[in-house]
């Protein structure tokens, strides 16, 4: 029998150096690595929380590039999360694998960049797929930071510029053209760049992402920055 919903979320190794690169210099590489790895349990926290919520429901961690990290494995298995590897290429194509595998049924996609996504999130995004075909948590930056569908994945993934900044928009001509009936959540923020660093450590519900993490201000970045140009 189908789960009554899968839960995935995207994670990759947290390697200094390959992960959250562009909160260098404002951390170092070590750091942007720890970082990466303690937001990535946040987002399985918050999947296992609204999986304990709803009866039936599933929950797997699509790791990249594959299953053998062990930061990764282990918060999996603290987590409860099954082990699964994304191996299409490009972004659209593995967002399609992942949810293309939990389907027919109900499947939520996320990421690990976006701290604002708790459980009440992922419990209304699948409360949202008992009426629509998809549901989107759009962020600031112009993308979502979560896409859900129902029984099939709707034709937004292909062609997409996933860098630019206007990722949600074009998917919304995409999904009208198509005949898609779609929810959004309200809005929320990645943790991106610097700034976005900096709104994280000021918000006391994510005190416990920065703790004792070095994280330089903006005289020192730029610093830092010029003496390596």
């Amino acid at each position: 029998m189908a789960a009554a919903v899968t839960f995935q979320l995207f994670a990759k190794s947290p390697v200094p150096g390959s992960v959250k690169t562009r909160l260098i210099p404002a951390l170092d590489a070590r750091d942007a690595a720890t970082l990466h790895a303690r937001m990535v349990e946040h987002a399985a926290r918050a999947i296992a929380l609204a999986r304990a919520a709803i009866p039936g429901a599933d929950a797997e961690m699509w790791c990249s590039p594959d299953v053998t990290d062990p930061i990764l494995r282990a918060i999996a298995a603290r987590h409860g999360l099954r082990l699964q590897r994304q191996a299409a290429d490009g972004l659209g194509a593995r967002m399609r694998e992942a949810l293309e595998s939990a389907l027919p049924g109900r499947a939520i996609l996320l990421g690990s960049d976006c701290p604002a996504l708790d459980a009440r999130t992922l419990i209304a995004a699948d409360r949202a797929l008992l009426a629509h075909d998809a549901v989107f948590v759009p962020v600031e930056d112009g993308g979502y930071a979560l896409i859900g569908c129902r029984d099939a994945v709707p034709d937004c993934l292909d062609g997409i510029a996933w860098s630019a900044g206007a990722v949600m928009t074009r998917t919304r001509v995409r999904l009208a053209a198509a005949g898609v009936r779609w929810a959004e959540l309200p809005g929320a923020w990645d943790v991106d760049t610097a700034a976005d660093l900096a709104q994280l450590a000021a918000d006391a519900r994510f005190t416990s992402l920065v703790e004792g993490l070095h994280i330089r201000d903006g005289a020192e970045t730029r610093r830092r920055t010029e003496q390596t140009l």
